[in-house]
Order: C-alpha cells, then sequence, then structure tokens
C-alpha cells in the first residue's frame, strides 16, 4: 500500500471514529497533495508524499515558536496535535551516528576544504537524507565538518 493509500485509509477510519482533531490534519494534507498533483499535472509517489509532508511539518513547528512567543497556548497545543498526526508519516529518522557518517563520506567525496565548500556537500547529502533527518541538523553537521 503506498504512503497516498495510507494516508487515504486513516481519513476513512478518522471519519468512522469521529475524531475531529485527527480528521481535519489528515484532509489538510491531502489537499496538500492533491494541490500539488493539480499544479505540477503527475501522480505523487511516496518521495513526494514526504516532501509535502516535510513541508507541513517545517510549517508547523515554525507555528509553534511563533505562538509561543506570543504566550498563545492554545494554538500550541492545536498545532502540537497536528504535528504529532503529520510525523506519523515520516519514514523512521536516521541517528545522530548515521547521518554524521554520511556527512563524512559526501565531504570525502567531494575533497570539501572548507566552509565555502559546503553547497557541494550539501547537494550530495540532500538526496541521501531527504525525509530520514531534518535538514536542519544536516546543515548543522555539514558546517561543523568543514570547520575543523
Amino acid at each position: 500500500m503506498s504512503l497516498k493509500e495510507q494516508i487515504t485509509e486513516d481519513m476513512k477510519n478518522a471519519m468512522r471514529a469521529k475524531d475531529a482533531g485527527r480528521l481535519g490534519t489528515i484532509r489538510l494534507l491531502l489537499a496538500a497533495m492533491k494541490q500539488k498533483e493539480v499544479d505540477d499535472r503527475v501522480e505523487l509517489d511516496d518521495a513526494a508524499v514526504v516532501a509535502i509532508v516535510e513541508k507541513l511539518i517545517k510549517q508547523r513547528k515554525d507555528s509553534i515558536s511563533q505562538f509561543q512567543a506570543a504566550n498563545r497556548e492554545d494554538l500550541v497545543a492545536i498545532e502540537n496535535a497536528e504535528l504529532v498526526v503529520l510525523q506519523a508519516y515520516m519514514p523512521a529518522q536516521m541517528s545522530e551516528a548515521e547521518v554524521a557518517a554520511v556527512v563524512a563520506e559526501a565531504v570525502a567525496e567531494v575533497g570539501a576544504a572548507g566552509p565555502q565548500d559546503m553547497g557541494k556537500v550539501m547537494a550530495i547529502v540532500k538526496p541521501k537524507l531527504a525525509g530520514k533527518a531534518d535538514m536542519g541538523v544536516v546543515s548543522a553537521q555539514v558546517k561543523a565538518a568543514l570547520t575543523k
């Protein structure tokens, strides 16, 4: 079963269970997926669905930080609930040691000498780690590896 089919099935289950919060989040995700399909005139594969989920997770995290700064705990709770639902559709995340190994391999492959080579390293690392690691953490590890 593809990820898209799984999400649709989860929506049906949330409707049957009358779980309004979960249902709303899944519908939001399905709407984003449908929008991407219509805009690009393509059928989404699992990688494209994961990219959409990543984008929505990033939006939720940004919203949470903004709402916390404004002392809106009621909105933080809503965003956290949506974040939990969305994270269920992400593949298993790699550990920091696994990410460090991929970064070290990419640095060696490019022959990176300093921070000016960060773009080259990220170009190799990003496709390998997309959806499997937080790209903010990856970027920090690449920076650290290049400033040694």
